[in-house]
């Protein structure tokens, strides 16, 4: 593993040299948006929606889920530092696909060592797991474009998120790099008076 460490030390060191004014950015993003996004390693939310370093706020889980977490960041993003609308982003071919809340936490209690996926099942290697995984909401989901709309819809009627920000639903697609807009899921999420 220091093989990788001194690899994004060395990568770091040669991003840092080039670095120049974006040391003054402010803490606000430029654009005034927070995007709200799944942390696969496929999708780079920034450069997917044309967005420079300093121009928006960006918000990673597994899944890109409305979860407790996720609202917390947002509400600081615009009680704190201004946003005013919102982007939600899940993507297809979602890892949380293919598993549900009581398969993970079933995992976890076999072994703390990874699972793989063969040929349409969860394998795990067993030895020495933990029971805790049953005390945690996955998030998981079936039908893409339902949770897209459930997480608008989470947010939407927050107490704490306010009416007039628009909350935007899109669908990333791994494979085109496109970005769909789902009508519901906006529609649901649009600023109200």
């Amino acid at each position: 593993m220091d093989a990788v460490l001194n690899e994004i030390l060395a990568a770091n060191a040669r991003y840092a040299e080039s670095f120049g004014g974006r040391g003054e950015l402010a803490a606000n993003p430029a654009r005034g948006i927070a995007i709200l996004t799944c942390m696969d390693a496929r999708f780079d939310p920034a450069r997917a929606a044309g967005l420079r370093e300093g121009d928006a706020h960006v918000i990673r889980n597994a899944g890109g889920r409305a979860s407790d977490d996720a609202l917390r960041s947002l509400i600081f993003s615009y009680k704190l530092l201004g946003t005013s609308a919102w982007f939600i982003i899940h993507h297809t071919a979602c890892g949380l696909l293919s598993v549900d809340g009581e398969t993970m936490s079933a995992l976890l209690a076999s072994s703390l060592k990874p699972a793989r996926f063969e040929d349409g099942v969860w394998k795990d290697p067993g030895g020495g797991g933990s029971p805790e995984g049953q005390f945690i909401h996955w998030l998981t989901f079936k039908e893409q474009d339902k949770a897209l709309l459930d997480d608008v819809l989470r947010i939407r009627h927050h107490p704490l998120v306010p009416k007039e920000i628009p909350i935007y639903g899109l669908i990333f697609d791994v494979k085109t790099g496109r970005l769909r807009e789902s009508k519901e899921a906006t529609e649901a999420g649009a600023a109200r008076s």
